[in-house]
C-alpha cells in the first residue's frame, strides 16, 4: 500500500501461519493486526512530551479462515477517541468479505509515572479523519 493511504495494509498468508486444518491461526490475526495499526501509528504527526500508549484490550471477531497465500487486506480505523484511551478497530478483508475484526484499546500513559495521561490534540485531530 502506498503512504496516501497508512490505514491500509496488504498480508499475503505466510505458511508460517498456517494451523493443522489449512487456515491462518487465530492469534496471527491479532499479531497482523498489531503490525498494521504499528505501520498506521508511524505516520500520525509529531508532537513534543508525548505520552506512551499501553494496550489495555484486544478482541478478535472470527468471520472465516484465511488460507495459505491468500491475500488480505487489513484496514485501520479508529473507533473510539477518549480523552486519554484510543480504540482501534482493524477490519480483515479477503476480497470482498470480512475474515476477522479485532478491537484493539490504547491507553496514553506518562513516560515516567505510568499514571494515564491525556491524548495530544494534534494526535486526537490526526485520528479524527480515521474515525469510523
Amino acid at each position: 500500500m502506498d503512504d496516501r493511504h497508512p490505514e491500509q495494509t496488504e498480508l499475503r498468508v505466510p505458511y508460517r501461519d498456517i494451523d493443522m486444518h489449512g487456515r491462518m491461526h487465530t492469534a496471527a490475526y491479532i499479531e497482523h493486526a498489531e503490525e498494521a495499526l504499528a505501520r498506521f501509528w508511524r505516520y500520525r504527526p509529531e508532537v513534543k512530551n508525548e505520552p506512551s500508549y499501553v494496550v489495555r484490550k484486544v478482541g478478535c471477531t472470527y468471520y472465516r479462515g484465511l488460507r495459505n497465500d491468500e491475500l488480505a487486506r487489513l484496514i485501520v480505523r479508529a473507533a473510539k477517541i477518549g480523552g486519554k484511551s484510543i480504540g482501534f478497530n482493524v477490519a480483515v478483508q479477503a476480497g470482498n468479505e470480512i475474515a476477522a475484526d479485532v478491537e484493539l484499546l490504547w491507553t496514553a500513559v506518562n513516560k515516567d509515572s505510568g499514571e494515564p495521561a491525556p491524548l495530544p490534540e494534534a494526535t486526537r485531530d490526526w485520528l479524527y479523519s480515521f474515525l469510523d
